[in-house]
């Protein structure tokens, strides 16, 4: 069927061509391409909606360098095709339902790269986070939070002032939350969680000691504190993880074929289905994702199972 329809456009475009108007045909032609595309895109969705939505959908975005490399791009190229298909994901998890989509946009590791690419990178960045907070963006549109984590103060000043303008002015939005891990890896994430909870604990202790030593001077007394008061346990560490309000991922999404988690979300995905597209990052489209969905929803009662046990 599909077949029969581009060949039917293609002759329409041709024809218009061959008869002087071209321009006007060929732009009727991609309106109706745009109109079927987007009819079929919901019918797909509607398809999906019959089983299990994920809530939570996170993506290591791999393969922009190559996409670049492949197509004989300049600098940034690949990382600029890769904002537009963020923008694509964006659009496409809030009309299907999904409520939290993670990415992976800048690993630590990464600022070990050519320093011409890292401020390439880095500038690109700054950009894409003042388009995001313009009143005619997907973000404005579509009621979405931004999260940013990761160790921010690794990040150029204005980066990190953009960062954390766009959390500041999204605050209060609730449709979707997009939270993109930059300057992170989960390692750095569990020691993070590690000191903020030995903090805590610290300063609680410091007010046990106040108090000791006010019942030693007023009874003459002393009160041993007790081993779960100063220990680190298990909640303490997931308070104090970057990700601590949002819930665990449902499905991780690598695309280029890679088949490593490169130090992402390793604490929050115990139980979460993991898919390795061939795709490269800026090729994913709808029709990737509805195929990742699928197949999560094929394997959703026997991760349920293990959840249970």
């Amino acid at each position: 069927m599909f077949d029969f329809l581009f060949l039917v456009f293609s002759s329409l475009r041709d024809l218009g061509m061959e008869n002087g108007n071209g321009g006007n045909l060929q732009q009727l032609f991609q309106r109706l391409v745009a109109v079927i595309y987007d009819i079929l895109q919901r019918l797909f969705f509607m398809v999906l909606s019959v089983g299990p939505i994920p809530n939570h959908i996170a993506f290591i975005m791999d393969g922009n360098r190559r996409y670049a490399r492949t197509r004989k791009l300049g600098p940034g190229a690949g990382h600029k095709a890769g904002f537009s298909s963020l923008i694509r994901v964006l659009e496409c998890c809030y009309k299907m339902g999904v409520k939290y989509v993670t990415v992976y946009a800048f690993s630590i590791d990464n600022f070990k790269r050519d320093p011409c690419e890292v401020q390439s990178i880095m500038d690109l960045m700054l950009e894409k986070i003042d388009e995001l907070l313009r009143e005619e963006s997907i973000v404005n549109n579509h009621g979405i939070r931004i999260n940013f984590f990761g160790d921010l103060k690794l990040l150029s000043k204005p980066v990190r002032m953009a960062a954390e303008k766009a959390m500041a002015e999204t605050a209060k939005n609730t449709n979707v939350v997009l939270s993109v891990c930059v300057a992170y890896t989960s390692t750095n994430e569990i020691v993070h969680a590690v000191q903020e909870s030995c903090k805590e604990k610290l300063a609680r202790a410091q007010v046990i000691s106040d108090v000791n030593a006010e019942i030693r001077n007023s009874f003459g007394g002393y009160t041993k504190p007790l081993e779960e008061e100063y220990s680190i346990t298990l909640e303490d560490l997931e308070r104090h993880i970057y990700s601590a309000e949002i819930p665990d991922p449902d499905i991780l999404i690598r695309t280029s074929g890679e088949t490593r988690l490169s130090n992402f979300l390793l604490w929050q995905t115990t139980f979460c289905y993991l898919h390795v597209l061939d795709a490269l990052w800026p090729d994913i489209s709808p029709w990737w994702l509805g195929w990742v969905i699928l197949h999560y929803q094929r394997a959703k009662p026997y991760i349920d199972k293990n959840k249970a046990l």
